[in-house]
């Protein structure tokens, strides 16, 4: 009976880390004027009649700060991947040269800088509403157990213990935030 009192605060800890690994890889995709190889992540390609990840049809490259090189491994695919790039969403003209695709980053206006800022606010409260969630389920764990026989000291303590991680996961999405925002301001 004394193992149905225990809250499991390892798997509240994995759940909120996977909702701040998720808000890392939204911020990743954000551009912010510089380039980065996750910011064609999300970039699917019709390869062989399946949707494909870019990055598993050829090799995504950082020559200089504000350039993206994929060298496309199939001949056949590049239009393909062009095409995919161009209606992504990114913003993001390509230059074929041969099996390469080359994307320059364009510098970002005031305006633009501004609008990724509140994106990545959104991300951020997003993750927030996340880790909330899983306090509640620890919370919700910690009241079962009451009434299943949990001393009242105990109950104290989970619920402290619930308490402290949300702040501190929450501590880490603030941090996360306001260095992202400090990147897509900075000119």
């Amino acid at each position: 009976m004394a193992e149905d009192l225990d809250i499991d605060i390892d798997d509240l800890e994995r759940r909120m880390k996977g909702a701040m690994e998720s808000l890392r890889h939204e911020f990743g995709s954000l551009r912010t004027g510089r380039a980065s190889a996750s910011m064609v992540e999300p970039v699917m390609v019709d390869a062989y009649g399946s949707p494909t990840p870019i990055n598993q049809i050829g090799t995504v490259n950082v020559p200089e700060p504000r350039m993206v090189t994929i060298n496309i491994w199939d001949k056949a695919l590049v239009g393909k991947a062009e095409k995919a790039i161009r209606e992504s969403g990114l913003g993001i003209n390509p230059q074929l040269n041969g099996t390469i695709i080359m994307l320059p980053i364009p510098e970002l206006n005031e305006e633009r800088r501004r609008d990724l800022s509140k994106v990545a606010a959104q991300y951020a409260e997003n993750a927030r509403v996340a880790i909330r969630n899983v306090r509640r389920d620890g919370m919700d764990q910690v009241k079962k157990a009451k009434g299943n026989g949990m001393p009242e000291d105990d109950q104290k303590f989970w619920e402290t213990e619930v308490q402290n991680l949300t702040d501190r996961m929450i501590g880490e999405i603030d941090k996360s935030l306001e260095a992202k925002q400090a990147e897509i301001m900075q000119v």
